[in-house]
């Protein structure tokens, strides 16, 4: 027997709709904008280590949050409890943010029908029993593939997120966003030394497709793969050199260092190092980058943003020419440009801002062996793990998680301790080469701002850039 559970119908159950309308339309008249947004979120997780079950949990929450928009100004209130007084309670918060009025309601956005996921519950695809089964069927899968791996933790997740909107226009949005994921790290020891390697995938899906042997066992080697290169990686060169990095989970360094500087809110108060440089050259010719919300099961894509924009795909740069940034309602509305379905918030409690979806370097022409080629001393970086990045003029350092020597275009031996430093608009010019071999990310990416995380999705080809700097752990 699976889990099943009711579905969020919170103006069938708890709410009346009119009545709720009204006091959304009071708290937004002389608004420039608003709404009712209503959620509640499930989520489970399950981690084994070792053979053992590590953590176990499961987490529900419900609430709504009400806003109102004047100019810069938003009054935001939320509460966990689904009743008309608090809706009350919270629009005499959220109404002090209008002051004496004087706005006018902003169109509301346009109507869709897309839907780029499933509505199934990932929570109910298995029972507890078989979830844990399968982790252990993966911890023993892992130590029958070599015997020097000696550490192995797995886990499983799933959620399901349940979003109403309601606008003082009377347009009325619902949207059920499925999550899921598997997760191996491996660890291996020879002579004395450990190393790891963590393989994972994710989407808008069902967690019976990852349950499958043949998902989660493609994740457990490829976790072993890294592990073993790593455990025979040599200390990684320093300097200032050039760099190929890989296609697919690389974009990693994208987002971060070029995605999030194309935001609206950072644009709009000029703390972006991109900002006032809207139609002129940016990057290398040949580099077009994307944020598309509309991948049908990516871990980013939405069939609307938390305000009720349609998601769309959105060319930030094209042919190296910066022509878009990505917006929500009111940076939109404060630069004069449209909405472009990136208003995104962690949850009723936060309030929505610019963020990204699945954001993408499209491919070139060059085959990955001619990226390669043109790399005569340099660093092959195929992983990332953490990395951080100032904003404000684009500076970013990353740390690899794979990485090989490169020389005249050979790939030598693996490299241990790179970390990848340099700034967002100096590495786009740099760009000499992009590779036909685009990948996706394999649905892993998590995206952090102003204390909010959302789901996001990356992907590039490979990429040669000139000149980073390199810190690597060689003496």
């Amino acid at each position: 027997m699976t889990q099943t559970q009711t579905r969020f119908r919170p103006f069938e159950t708890e709410l009346d709709k009119d009545n709720s309308l009204k006091i959304l339309q009071a708290t937004t008249h002389g608004a420039d904008d608003g709404e009712l947004f209503l959620e509640r979120k499930r989520s489970e997780s399950l981690v084994l280590d070792d053979g053992r079950i590590k953590t176990a949990s499961y987490d529900a929450s419900e609430g709504f949050g009400l806003r109102a928009v004047k100019g810069e100004t938003a009054g935001y209130a939320h509460s966990t409890t689904l009743t008309e007084s608090a809706l009350k309670r919270a629009a005499e918060t959220a109404r002090l943010a209008i002051g004496d009025g004087g706005g006018a309601l902003a169109s509301p956005p346009k109507a869709t029908n897309q839907r780029l996921y499933t509505d199934q519950d990932p929570l109910g695809d298995a029972t507890f029993p078989v979830k844990v089964e399968t982790l252990r069927e993966i911890d023993e899968f892992c130590r029958s593939l070599d015997p020097r791996v000696v550490q192995v933790s797995a886990s499983l997740s799933a959620s399901l997120q349940e979003v109403e909107i309601l606008r003082p226009d009377g347009v009325h949005l619902t949207d059920t966003r499925p999550m899921s994921g598997v997760s191996v790290q491996v660890t291996v020891e020879k002579d004395g030394r450990r190393e790891s390697g963590h393989a994972a995938k994710g989407g808008r899906h069902g967690l019976a497709q990852l349950m499958a042997g043949n998902i989660w066992q493609a994740a457990a080697r490829e976790a072993l793969r890294i592990a073993l290169v790593n455990l025979d990686a040599e200390p990684a060169p320093a300097g200032v050199m050039d760099v190929v990095l890989g296609p697919g989970w690389p974009g990693i360094l994208l987002h971060e260092a070029i995605g999030h500087g194309l935001e609206g809110d950072f644009n709009r108060k000029k703390t972006s190092a991109f900002a006032g440089l809207m139609g002129q050259q940016i990057a290398a010719k040949g580099v077009t980058v994307v944020d598309d919300g509309t991948i049908p099961d990516r871990r980013g894509s939405i069939s609307f943003d938390d305000e009720g924009t349609p998601s769309q795909r959105n060319v930030l740069i094209e042919d190296g020419v910066l022509v878009n940034y990505m917006q929500d309602r009111q940076n939109a509305r404060l630069m004069g440009v449209p909405a472009t379905g990136n208003g995104r918030r962690q949850s009723y409690a936060h309030t929505p801002m610019p963020r990204m979806t699945n954001t993408i370097m499209l491919g070139g022409d060059a085959s990955p062996e001619e990226v390669l080629s043109g790399l005569k001393d340099g660093i092959y970086a195929v992983g990332f793990g953490g990395g951080q990045v100032d904003i404000t003029n684009g500076k970013f350092v990353f740390s690899c998680t794979e990485a090989y020597r490169v020389q005249n275009g050979k790939v030598g031996a693996p490299v241990k301790g790179a970390t990848l430093i340099g700034d967002g608009a100096t590495a786009l010019k740099q760009i000499r080469a992009v590779g036909n071999d685009m990948q996706l990310d394999p649905g892993i990416g998590n995206c952090g701002k102003a204390g909010q995380w959302v789901p996001v999705g990356v992907g590039q080809p490979s990429v040669l850039i000139g000149g980073l700097t390199v810190g690597g752990s060689a003496v």
